[in-house]
């Protein structure tokens, strides 16, 4: 009797998750780029569990990141973000969806390299503005020009993200897509960093 054949997904959730080991998947980028919601797919499918860091932070906290923002400010809510980053990294492999800041901060930017392998979700202008646009949540588009606010975040932390271990260019396709487009992106990047 002959084994069923395994099918491709199969066969690339198994070897990202090998190519994975023990590391933890840290996903960053700015607001709209699709962390969360690809993350969460991706950790099904890798069989590991999720982590919202945005989350585990108002969760901590007992505050909303909007709150945190008006009552602290952002210098003390990125400290705060570094220290539960730092916590949520000990252990792995999980998946780790990262504010849209939490790169940008250089203690944080440490415990992601240290903590695992990062990935940066990266999205053009409109693809994000189409995004966020729907939702009033964002602290830092509560300007003016909110669109303007976006692109200038963009220019000043792309450069920033470019650091991330690997890059896979966000845009707009269903979330199964991207998803199986990070898990590729991990496998080749453990066959490159096998031949090197």
């Amino acid at each position: 009797m002959s084994e069923p054949p395994v099918s491709v997904a199969d066969s690339l959730r198994d070897r990202a998750r090998a190519a994975l080991g023990s590391r933890n998947l840290i996903l960053v980028g700015l607001m709209g780029a699709g962390k969360s919601s690809v993350g969460r797919l991706i950790a099904q499918q890798l069989g590991v569990p999720f982590i919202d860091s945005d989350i585990e932070i108002e969760r901590v906290s007992r505050m909303t990141i909007t709150e945190l923002f008006a009552a602290y400010g952002e210098e003390e809510f990125r400290a705060l973000e570094a220290r539960v980053m730092k916590r949520l990294l000990k252990g792995g492999p999980r998946v780790v969806s990262t504010g849209g800041g939490a790169f940008i901060n250089a203690r944080t930017r440490r415990h992601i390299k240290k903590g695992g392998l990062s990935v940066w979700l990266k999205a053009d202008l409109d693809v994000l503005w189409d995004r966020v646009n729907k939702r009033d949540t964002r602290p830092l588009l509560k300007t003016e020009n909110p669109k303007q606010t976006l692109e200038n975040l963009m220019n000043a932390r792309y450069p920033v993200y470019a650091e991330a271990d690997l890059t896979v260019l966000s845009r707009d396709v269903r979330k199964e897509v991207m998803a199986d487009e990070v898990l590729r992106a991990v496998v080749e990047a453990q066959k490159e960093s096998a031949v090197s």
